[in-house]
């Protein structure tokens, strides 16, 4: 099978399209027939190597990608609950064999039933993004209806959905961004939108239950004048998990008597089970930004790494319409 490669930590020319064998999968595992891979920052942040809170994890050579969307071509001999041929999206075990590949094998428990109200190209787009942003808002950021969040980064990959996901379970959504990216945040149904170059936002919000750093910027002075922004008890998430909080941000906490959460992401099935359902009641969309062919990867991680994506970058490694 086809499958994007790196052998070595470096730029975007490590990216070696290569045939490799058809993975095997283990007991608990499933074999996936990949359509479209999505892709994210952790791509090339893994590919580069500079990671160290990643780096002792991975062994080269190794297959990128960890957002597919497919059908099942194998089952693992204790896996119950997908039958061959099932539609489906996910995230491949990481570090392991990923998605940038024609197949990858995946714990059944990382995966579920694709939205039916969407192909497989728009499906890839959803699994890591919506999962962190999930796993933020509500397993770390304990959110509920009525409470009031201020998600940074609100026209990202994460952001854009964790939008959607806040307004669907009823809170009151403040997002902010870049000038130019506004009236998409709007559109994703913010009750409130700030432009976090143009605006004072640490001045304009206060109270918040909960702020989600859905932002790259790897920055713990933006952070304290994010803390300042929460009420008593709040909680601060981020999902930049490799850029701990210094003492500084801690001592704002404090003050704030607020918390601070790194929010690891957490595949699990019954949330992506929950995502298809608000997707194919017309509660939430996902935004395609632009669609790569497999072969033209490295460039896709080019464009990532301009941090200027709105919504998502795919590959597609099969046609939606190619049988199953």
């Amino acid at each position: 099978m086809k499958a994007v490669r790196i052998h070595a930590f470096g730029g975007p020319e490590v990216l070696q399209l290569e045939e490799i064998a058809r993975p095997v999968p283990a007991a608990d595992e499933i074999l996936v027939k990949v359509y479209a891979s999505g892709v994210n920052p952790v791509d090339w942040v893994v590919r580069e190597g500079t990671s160290a809170a990643l780096k002792y994890l991975l062994t080269l050579p190794m297959t990128l990608g960890w957002d597919a969307a497919g059908v099942v071509e194998e089952l693992g001999s204790a896996v119950t609950g997908f039958e061959k041929g099932d539609a489906v999206y996910g995230v491949p075990s990481f570090p392991g064999d990923g998605s940038y590949a024609e197949y990858c094998v995946a714990k059944a428990s990382h995966f579920a039933r694709k939205p039916q109200s969407l192909g497989f190209t728009e499906a890839a787009g959803i699994p890591l993004a919506g999962l962190t942003a999930w796993t933020a808002l509500f397993a770390y950021g304990k959110l509920q209806a009525g409470q009031r969040v201020l998600i940074q980064g609100a026209s990202g990959g994460v952001g854009s959905l964790a939008v959607q996901f806040a307004k669907a379970q009823g809170a009151y959504v403040i997002g902010s961004a870049s000038a130019g990216n506004l009236e998409h945040v709007r559109q994703l149904g913010a009750d409130e939108t700030l432009d976090y170059k143009g605006q004072p936002v640490e001045e304009l919000v206060r109270g918040v239950d909960v702020v989600l750093e859905a932002s790259p910027v790897r920055d713990n002075a933006a952070r304290v004048k994010a803390v300042t922004m929460l009420k008593p008890g709040g909680i601060f998430v981020s999902v930049n998990t490799d850029f701990p909080f210094d003492e500084a941000v801690q001592a704002a906490l404090t003050r704030q008597h607020a918390t601070g959460e790194l929010a690891a992401n957490q595949p699990r099935q019954e949330w992506l089970s929950e995502i298809a359902q608000l997707i194919d009641a017309g509660r939430v969309k996902v935004f395609v930004s632009k669609v790569y062919p497999l072969a033209e990867v490295a460039e896709a991680h080019r464009e990532s790494q301009t941090w200027h994506v709105r919504g998502k970058l795919v590959l597609q490694i099969r046609p939606d319409d190619e049988p199953a």
